[in-house]
């Protein structure tokens, strides 16, 4: 087997997926697209994990977006887009929908597919380096909708048509300022500050979390009203290990040891 152009490192609770290819700028070809989607759920089934992060395997990109070269070979009839595109996007909506906390700590490129996959993710760090584009505009296709939802939830109809009609690249801080990105850190703070962060997240309770994730996404995807599920969820929570530890700790004034 070759070189894994996706890998996944795990450090305690956290574990991170490396894009690992360089020599592209972390270009991601249609294989990759599946081991993502392999990768996630992976750890989505993994007990152990309870915070990913997601990142390049160097400082000189996160991912410069899916790799134009092998466009002609396996992306260019309708038949082979479709193919493609449901690789592609099945691979970003897990992504989106993974239930548990998610960061995309990028250094340099984050274009195209590869800001599609940090929009996915619930936090996006970036090094002050930082270069944000997505080019649809530049290739002649059409930018998918619920990619584009995306973009709309974070910076406004307004701005996305502008990133999309110019396909300009951005600078880290005009991407902080319209919401893109929501820290920036220089390249000597951004791994650590980045870890920390994760850290900090896996200490907190999982319940609290994920019951958060799920109803921030109800709200993006238009409820107005707890679902019976969701309503159940929130009952649920007090009967959970957490909810007695958490008080127990609260009265005994100490950290809570959540599981």
């Amino acid at each position: 087997m070759g070189e894994q152009h996706l890998f996944v490192e795990k450090e305690g609770a956290v574990a991170t997926i490396v894009l690992n290819r360089p020599e592209k700028r972390n270009a991601l070809n249609l294989e990759m697209w599946g081991t993502l989607s392999t990768l996630l759920q992976q750890l989505e089934e993994d007990r152990e994990t309870k915070v990913v992060v997601i990142r390049g395997v160097d400082d000189t990109a996160f991912s410069a977006g899916a790799d134009i070269s092998e466009f002609v070979s396996n992306r260019f009839s309708p038949e082979q887009a479709k193919r493609y595109n449901d690789q592609s996007m099945g691979a970003v909506d897990r992504l989106h929908r993974f239930p548990k906390p998610t960061i995309a700590m990028i250094q340099k490129y984050a274009v195209g597919g590869g800001l599609d996959i940090a929009l996915s993710c619930d936090f996006r760090f970036s090094s002050e380096d930082g270069v944000f584009a997505i080019t649809p505009a530049k290739l002649g296709i059409v930018y998918n909708l619920t990619s584009t939802k995306r973009l709309v939830d974070l910076v406004g109809p307004s701005r996305t048509k502008e990133i999309l009609y110019t396909a300009r690249s951005l600078d880290a801080h005009e991407a902080y300022r319209i919401g893109l990105v929501d820290r920036i850190y220089s390249q000597d703070e951004i791994v650590g500050q980045t870890y920390a962060f994760a850290r900090l997240l896996t200490e907190r309770s999982q319940v609290s979390i994920r019951g958060t994730k799920k109803m921030v996404q109800a709200i993006l995807d238009g409820h107005i009203e707890e679902s019976p599920e969701l309503a159940q969820m929130v009952l649920e929570s007090f009967h959970s290990e957490d909810y007695r530890e958490g008080v127990q700790a609260f009265l005994e004034k100490r950290k809570p040891l959540f599981s």
